[in-house]
C-alpha cells in the first residue's frame, strides 16, 4: 500500500476519533450553574477546549490505526474472515445446480 493511502486511513481515523472524543469531559452551564445567554443551546459547553480534544483525538486515532497497520502486517483478519456470504447456500442449499 502507498503512504498516500496510509495517510488517507489515517485522517478518517482522526475524524471518526473526534466524534468519540467530542462528548467527554464536556460541561454544560448547568451543570456548571452559570446563565446562558438567550438563544444558546442547552448543550453548549462552558469549558470547550479545542487543543485538548485534538490531542486526545490523535492519541485516540494513533492508537486506532496502529491497530489497523499491525493487523495489515501481520493478516490477524482479513476480508475472507468477515465475508457473510460464505454462510449462504443460496436458495436449493448446496446442492441446488439451477443457474444463477
Amino acid at each position: 500500500m502507498r503512504w498516500f493511502s496510509f495517510l488517507a486511513i489515517y485522517c478518517l481515523f482522526w475524524v471518526i476519533s473526534a466524534f468519540i472524543v467530542m462528548p467527554f469531559g464536556v460541561r454544560t452551564h448547568e451543570d456548571d450553574a452559570l446563565p446562558k445567554v438567550p438563544g444558546q443551546a442547552e448543550s453548549a459547553p462552558t469549558n470547550f477546549r479545542p487543543l485538548r480534544i485534538i490531542l486526545r483525538t490523535t492519541a485516540v486515532s494513533l492508537v486506532f490505526f496502529g491497530l489497523f497497520y499491525l493487523n495489515y502486517v501481520n493478516g490477524w483478519i482479513t476480508a475472507h474472515d468477515i465475508d457473510a456470504s460464505r454462510f449462504y447456500t443460496g436458495p436449493g442449499g448446496e446442492g441446488d445446480t439451477r443457474p444463477g
